[in-house]
């Protein structure tokens, strides 16, 4: 097979060409849409990532034009990579969809019911998945397990009860630095993420950990109870920063910043990883050079006060129609 040829997949009867070792989820999201598989623990940039989570399997009905046979069970469509001829079924199938809501069950078997209060409550992954896929109970009727909270560094608390071990902060560490102290101690249903003797993850990039964790177990301390993501306005940003791309967006509450993250694309993913330099230590308009606002997808709950200019909108509009009828009617009622 020649470097430039393509492969052709069918995904939920919608067809696309991508080159040999695409995954079927990368090649669900070349469509895009509804038949994107969710994925709570891959994440593209990161090598290694995916496989752990299941919430991303789907059938495939037909292998490939050379074998048609279907594949026995369900796969993981983040490792599962494509065949030319392969047709794939994803929302089509219910059998996938019921096998969804199970892993969305287990996942939520020890994650805590603390939205009211948890920081990551609107722009968690967990949130959605639950809400697209998840059933109305959990047949789960024993004492979940729960953990004290941790400080791994004077910027970032660990919630251990909240986290789905996904791996993306090991991930993180790993392929961003070069002296990773924390991971995966124990194993089953005594696994955690954890550091030795709460050794302090103190590298200048340690703060991708909390933009790629997909639930609230690993927060940013200078932000944690300050408001809600959706009462805040986030505006794309950039400086010349020696050590990253300074490509960030900051997180406004009227005039004041509250936080500065990474940029993620529409999958929750970062596009360029940031410095603790500009996460932590540059919170004043002055740092940056202000791009504008932040463009947010209007089924994320963020966009409920999300203003497409920097000034914000008047939140009572003029009706002067309405006004006209009430001076009418006021003007007959003192007649009468």
């Amino acid at each position: 097979m020649a470097d430039n040829e393509k492969i052709k997949v069918s995904i939920d009867g919608i067809t696309v060409e991508v080159t040999p070792g695409t995954t079927i989820l990368n090649a669900a999201r070349q469509i895009g849409g509804e038949i994107v598989p969710p994925a709570m623990c891959y994440y593209s940039k990161l090598q290694g990532s995916g496989g752990k989570c299941r919430t991303c399997l789907v059938k495939v009905s037909k292998g490939s034009e050379k074998d048609p046979r279907p594949m026995p069970k369900l796969v993981a469509s983040c490792r599962t990579t494509v065949m030319d001829g392969m047709e794939v079924q994803n929302i089509t199938s219910n059998e996938v969809l019921e096998a969804r809501k199970g892993v969305v069950e287990m996942l939520l078997i020890n994650h805590p019911l603390d939205c009211p209060i948890c920081d990551q409550a609107g722009e968690c992954h967990l949130q959605d998945l639950g809400f697209e896929h998840g059933a109305a109970a959990t047949r789960y009727e024993f004492e979940r397990r729960t953990f004290e909270r941790i400080d791994i560094g004077d910027k970032i608390q660990l919630h251990m009860t909240r986290c789905i071990l996904c791996y993306r902060c090991v991930f993180v560490a790993d392929q961003l630095t070069n002296k990773r102290v924390h991971g995966i101690l124990g194993r089953g249903d005594a696994a955690e993420i954890s550091t030795y003797i709460e050794k302090a993850i103190d590298n200048n990039f340690s703060g991708n950990v909390i933009d790629v964790c997909p639930v609230g177990a690993l927060t940013d301390k200078t932000f944690r109870f300050k408001n809600r993501v959706w009462f805040t306005k986030p505006v794309d940003a950039h400086r010349d920063c020696p050590d990253c791309s300074g490509k960030v967006t900051l997180w406004y509450k009227g005039t004041e910043v509250l936080r500065v993250t990474a940029r993620k694309d529409q999958y929750g993913e970062v596009e360029d990883f940031i410095c603790n330099t500009c996460r932590f230590d540059k919170k004043h308009t002055a740092d940056w050079v202000i791009e504008g606002p932040r463009k947010i997808e209007h089924t994320s709950v963020i966009s409920a006060n999300h203003y497409e200019t920097i000034k914000p909108l008047p939140v009572v509009k003029e009706n002067h129609k309405l006004q006209e009828a009430n001076k009418h009617q006021f003007e007959r009622s003192v007649r009468l």
